[in-house]
C-alpha cells in the first residue's frame, strides 16, 4: 500500500460521516500478530478497535503500547490524532458482542 486509503460511510444514528482507514489498521495487523483492527475516525477523534489473542495477559497499558507502536510514525507525524483504544482478545471481543 503506497498511503492512507479512506472509505466514507454514513452511520445511521449520526449526521457525521466516519472514515475508515484501511491503511493504519493494516499496520496494526502486520505488527500484532494474528490481530483485525479497524480503525475510524471523523477527522478530529480516531477510534481504534483491536483483536487478538496476542493481548492475553497483558493489563491494559501494554495492550495500547502495542497499538500506538504500530502507528507511531503516524501519530507522531500528526496523521493519528486523539486516539481511542480498544483492544480486546477474541474472547473479550466475543463476549462483549
Amino acid at each position: 500500500m503506497s498511503g492512507p486509503f479512506f472509505v466514507y460511510s454514513k452511520h445511521m444514528e449520526s449526521q457525521n460521516p466516519v472514515i475508515r482507514m484501511d491503511y493504519f489498521s493494516g499496520l496494526v495487523e502486520k505488527a500484532i500478530e494474528g490481530s483485525s483492527a479497524v480503525i475510524s475516525g471523523d477527522g478530529s477523534k480516531f477510534e481504534a478497535r483491536v483483536v487478538s489473542d496476542t493481548f492475553e495477559g497483558l493489563s491494559t497499558v501494554k495492550r495500547h503500547q502495542l497499538v500506538y507502536g504500530a502507528l507511531q510514525e503516524h501519530i507522531q507525524s500528526g496523521a493519528i490524532h486523539a486516539l481511542t483504544i480498544k483492544a480486546l482478545t477474541q474472547a473479550e471481543s466475543d463476549a462483549a458482542g
